[in-house]
């Protein structure tokens, strides 16, 4: 056992005793052990169908390396790296007493000043606070800095705002509702005689409704999946709440739902994974994540938990990552790190989020889906939570709620601040929000379909269908994956690209040169094939207030020449390999690439065009066709068959001035699929059969299927199954 050598000479706290789940001085290896027999017992991690434990502890313990490599004082991250490594390793120190009270200050400052993401930081000094509160790393006084930072952190919107500050967090997302209410919960259970938040209720106050807010988000995870679908920046996000209520919660109910949830999360990233790449459709995604995978938030946690790449990690800072490292009572089910590894063909369709009505016409007191009422405000977190604020049903509770909190005045939407007049009219400000749909719904993350197609040597992935001709500031439409670095997309820029050296540039988030989709197109894929039609539904400029939403004329695909192995341009097609892994990207439009002067404009390093162009109109079609050495032999033999592919584009009318587009009807004779026919208000058919595009079951692939909003999901592959009841909440891993 390693000698105590604790600075800080405060009490001790009576969970952090030797003897409890969350001891910090047992030997590695028995507080590893004494951890998952406690996970048997009180998370519902019964069963002999998870991940071996040798393997996993030595996984994390592969992370925890590297997360050390040095220390970084600031990042509450890690300095847990540090200190669990501390625990686990009989061969590595942690330095002592180097975190010092105000070694977090920019931290407890940005909270205190209510600035928005602050519920990240405030989760991270959670999990110091709550798993190593008696570590020599943490100098006197710095546990009763940080807790009291955590006592007085506003926990809600519609808690008291301190005089002469201005809340600019954002509680409303799907994300941040889970992290929120989690600290919330866990303050509240382990303080539940202290007041707490702004509104100084007790801890106990705050513990029960927290823990009414964590059921139903739970419950509404079970049933209709993840608004933020795939997302490789907010997985990572629902991640870490989930996991430190697995290891922090003395609820037996609530550790066996969000281990549930948990699961499903896992289970969604392993079958949207190749080569360690999450290289999928995604429902929130940002320039910094989508160019290359190993930049996403989801990289470091993907490779630790699947293992899938001999690529390095890429921070030693990753939330998700160093969670998991330090997780003591989760196991992921094996059947989950089987399928991830799986090197099979396969497809996965799946649905997620609820359905409404975005484009009306308006009708007074329109019908909500699952009986949650458009003008409840018990209903909030559902309609904010999926982006639904300017959805015209949702836009009378939009404009009460803001009125009533004040929310005018925060940066999340002090732009929309001449809207206001319409709060006294919400019938008026109803029809206003239909009319203007197709832009003013930029946030909204209504009910998708997803197509993935996985394969040995790529993976092509889509949102179908999914509100075509609108804008849409996040979403990621559709990719093929071949690796990491090696992917390809197309979109429809909504700015200029900014001058910039910075790659990670954040600065259009909501909406930008490779951010997000001006206007989305209406997509399908059958297996290796993707069609996407391209057609504006509002104008490429506006009036006050509305100049914000404006869009280039044209549309683009990212294709990084230095990651493939050969990149050729024959027959109007463009075509790459990288390895066995064929792809053929054809547009109506003619291409051209665009240089990049790296002086001028980031390029992360790479010296050949990576920015196709299809100049002459922001309304086109791209058709994308991938297939592989097994399929076609050489890569010669793909581009002479897709190359010769018979291809019909007919558009509808005319382009109006203001670039609104009727749209096109396509016919592809696809090599490898046979006829596809798809057209902007057409069915979609492969050889004459139609192939649906909307209502799919929640979950349907090879190893599973849900059907949407049902109660229980089975997974199956290679000898291990995992068998969820999300009626009764019991959670099955077992080995077949």
């Amino acid at each position: 056992m390693k000698p105590i050598r604790s600075t800080n000479q405060e009490p001790e706290h009576p969970r952090s005793a030797a003897g409890s789940r969350r001891a910090t001085g047992l030997l590695p290896g028995l507080a590893f052990v004494l951890g998952l027999i406690a996970a048997c017992g009180s998370v519902g991690l019964n069963g002999s169908g998870l991940v071996d434990e040798a393997w996993y502890h030595d996984r994390q313990l592969d992370h925890l390396r590297f997360a050390t490599t040095s220390l970084s004082p600031g990042s509450p991250l890690n300095v847990i790296a540090h200190m669990e490594r501390d625990r686990v390793d009989p061969d590595f120190d942690a330095p002592v007493g180097v975190i010092q009270p105000d070694t977090w200050a920019d931290a407890y400052a940005e909270m205190r000043a209510l600035d928005d993401t602050r519920d990240f930081d405030a989760l991270y000094l959670l999990n110091v606070l709550l798993g190593y509160r008696d570590h020599p790393m943490l100098a006197f006084g710095t546990v009763e800095r940080l807790e009291n930072e955590l006592l007085d952190f506003k926990l809600w919107f519609t808690e008291p705002t301190p005089e002469g500050l201005i809340d600019n967090s954002y509680y409303w997302s799907e994300n941040h509702q889970a992290i929120y209410w989690t600290i919330e919960y866990l303050l509240g259970q382990e303080y539940p005689a202290r007041p707490l938040s702004t509104d100084r209720r007790s801890g106990a106050e705050h513990f029960a409704t927290a823990r009414d807010r964590l059921l139903r988000w739970l419950e509404h995870r079970s049933h209709f999946g993840f608004s933020e679908w795939h997302s490789n920046v907010y997985y990572q996000k629902d991640l870490t709440p989930l996991l430190t209520l697995i290891e922090y919660a003395d609820d037996p109910e609530i550790t066996t739902r969000a281990a549930m949830v948990l699961d499903v999360l896992l289970y969604d990233m392993a079958v949207h994974t190749h080569r360690g790449a999450f290289g999928s459709t995604h429902g929130r995604s940002y320039k910094k994540d989508k160019m290359t995978s190993r930049h996403d938030d989801t990289w470091n946690g993907v490779k630790l938990l699947f293992n899938t790449t001999n690529l390095p990690y890429e921070s030693i800072g990753a939330p998700d990552a160093i969670l998991l490292a330090r997780a003591r009572l989760y196991r992921m089910p094996e059947v989950v790190r089987q399928i991830a590894q799986y090197g099979g063909t396969f497809t996965e369709r799946e649905r997620m989020s609820l359905p409404i009505d975005l484009d009306g016409p308006y009708k007074p007191r329109p019908v909500a889906p699952y009986g949650f009422d458009f003008e409840d405000e018990a209903n909030l977190d559902v309609w904010w939570g999926i982006g639904a604020l300017t959805a015209w049903p949702v836009v009378p509770l939009t404009l009460r709620t803001m009125e009533r909190y004040n929310l005018w005045e925060t940066t999340n939407f002090a732009p929309f601040a001449d809207l206001r007049i319409f709060a006294s009219i919400p019938e008026t400000a109803q029809q206003f929000a239909a009319g203007l749909s197709k832009f003013l719904t930029f946030g909204v993350l209504d009910q998708v379909n997803t197509v993935t197609h996985r394969t040995e040597d790529y993976m092509l992935s889509t949102a179908v269908d999914y509100n075509p001709g609108a804008f849409r500031s996040q979403i990621h439409t559709w990719q093929a994956t071949f690796d990491p670095d090696a992917l390809i997309f197309v979109n429809h820029p909504f700015r200029e690209n900014p001058e910039s050296l910075d790659w990670s540039d954040r600065s259009n988030e909501q909406g930008g040169y490779w951010t997000g989709e001006a206007s989305v197109p209406r997509s399908a894929q059958s297996e290796n094939v993707g069609i996407h039609i391209y057609a504006p539904q509002y104008a490429r400029r506006n009036s006050s207030p509305f100049t914000f939403f404006r869009y280039q004329d044209y549309t683009h695909a990212f294709v990084p020449q230095d990651h493939f192995d050969e990149v050729l341009e024959e027959g109007g097609w463009v075509f790459a390999r990288k390895d066995a892994g064929y792809l053929a990207l054809w547009s109506w439009r003619p291409l051209r690439w665009q240089t990049w002067d790296p002086a001028v404009y980031a390029t992360n390093g790479m010296t050949k065009p990576f920015d196709l162009i299809a100049d002459g109109g922001a309304d086109n079609v791209w058709i994308v066709e991938c297939g592989s050495a097994a399929d076609w032999g050489s890569f010669a033999a793909f581009r002479a068959a897709i190359a010769g592919a018979a291809i019909e584009v007919v558009a509808l009318g005319e382009r109006a001035e203001n670039g609104v587009s009727p749209g096109f009807d396509v016919v592809y004779e696809s090599p490898s699929q046979g006829r596809m026919v798809f057209g902007w208000e057409r069915p979609f058919t492969v050889d004459g059969a139609e192939i649906a595009l909307d209502n799919f079951p929640r979950i349907d692939g090879p190893f599973g299927r849900q059907e949407f909003d049902a109660t229980a999901l089975r997974l199956e592959h290679e000898g291990y199954g995992l068998k969820l009841d999300f009626a009764a909440w019991t959670r099955e891993p077992y080995v077949l």
